[in-house]
């Protein structure tokens, strides 16, 4: 393993087929990314980190960890910091770009390359209350 990259994005994980797998949201600061996870934890995933992720490829894989300042804790804006279930360490297999706006309705597939993994890249508004369900969706299609 090389030594971690930092990414500015906000990662969670899901148990999936016996194994933790994460989706790296990506935006700029207020973009949602935070929210967007918290409302996929509310569903039963785990924080990887938030706000700055540490990314690493590793047997043809990205993987993602917190910086230890930030480990376990989330931004509620408006409410604070809060600590939240965790998972350590996680697998990403999904880049979701936060965009202000609606997206194409069959857009072309995209990709995002993090440390030489071209990683599937999901651009979604991350306000409507359907975006946890398309991230989950998107998940499922890979």
């Amino acid at each position: 393993m090389t030594d971690p990259s930092p990414v500015h994005a906000t990662t969670v994980a899901v148990r999936r087929d016996g194994a933790w797998t994460a989706v790296m949201v990506l935006g700029p600061s207020g973009a949602g990314k935070s929210d967007l996870a918290l409302r996929l934890i509310g569903r039963g995933w785990r924080l990887v980190s938030d706000d700055y992720t540490r990314v690493w490829a590793s047997g043809g894989a990205l993987h993602a960890t917190a910086p230890a300042a930030i480990a376990g804790r989330i931004e509620a804006r408006g409410v604070g910091i809060v600590s939240v279930r965790t998972r350590l360490v996680a697998r990403v297999v999904l880049a979701v770009a936060c965009v202000p706006e609606a997206v194409e309705r069959l857009p072309e597939p995209q990709t995002r390359r993090f440390c030489g993994i071209d990683l599937p890249l999901l651009a979604l508004d991350p306000r409507p209350a359907s975006a946890v369900e398309m991230v989950a969706v998107a998940l499922q299609t890979l």
